[in-house]
């Protein structure tokens, strides 16, 4: 894909072709905005930035090989400064703390993007944050006292991912695989999960991952 002269330069990386043409055509619409290139999943996004010029990321949330999460922690060691901006089909009052404090420049839920993608990218690409009003009082709200927070808000990255794993079915061999890790390693997280969430065992997890819109 050719740059226009001076525009800001995306790339867009999502796992469904349908989901990336209709971005290009958003952006398409605009001068100041152009893609550069596409990503289907998480190292296809790393090695793209690593050999373009890239001014703005538009990075799903739910990719395979890597996730949204994995890949923006590796963007950040590979160039801090870049912004991104997370997109995903849970609003920003699920997963947008979480993302933010890992180095996202913004989260915005899919359902929002036909409107508010080119405003949010203008902004990040001149070293502003999008956030949005619902995030905003979720940040303030954040300021109160560990105690406070939900159960999922509490856990680390790490133990996030694999919480979001098991709440999805999938069976330790296979997240520890996914993650790269050995299976004993990921059934001590899933015990400090289990303990965090003062529940006795995997089904509690979905039940309360269903329950507050944290799975499909």
């Amino acid at each position: 894909m050719e740059s226009s002269k001076g525009a800001i330069k995306v790339l867009i990386a999502d796992d469904h072709e349908i989901i990336r043409q209709g971005f290009c055509k958003i952006l398409g619409e605009t001068s100041d905005l152009t893609v550069i290139g596409e990503a289907s999943n998480g190292n296809e996004v790393i090695d793209f930035v690593k050999k373009a010029d890239t001014d703005v990321v538009v990075l799903d949330y739910d990719m395979p090989e890597k996730n949204g999460l994995d890949t923006l922690i590796e963007l950040k060691t590979i160039k801090p400064e870049l912004p991104v901006l997370i997109l995903s089909i849970f609003p920003e009052t699920h997963y947008g703390t979480r993302f933010l404090k890992a180095g996202a420049s913004g989260y915005m839920g899919k359902a929002s993007a036909s409107d508010q993608l080119v405003d949010a990218l203008r902004k990040l690409a001149r070293g502003e944050k999008y956030i949005s009003p619902a995030l905003t009082e979720q940040l303030v709200a954040g300021l109160n006292s560990e105690t406070d927070k939900p159960p999922h808000e509490r856990l680390t990255d790490r133990e996030f991912q694999v919480f979001h794993m098991l709440a999805e079915g999938k069976k330790l061999k296979s997240i520890a695989d996914e993650l790269c890790l050995s299976p004993n390693t990921i059934s001590t997280y899933r015990s400090r999960i289990l303990e965090k969430f003062n529940v006795d065992g995997n089904a509690d997890l979905i039940h309360y991952a269903i329950k507050n819109g944290l799975v499909n």
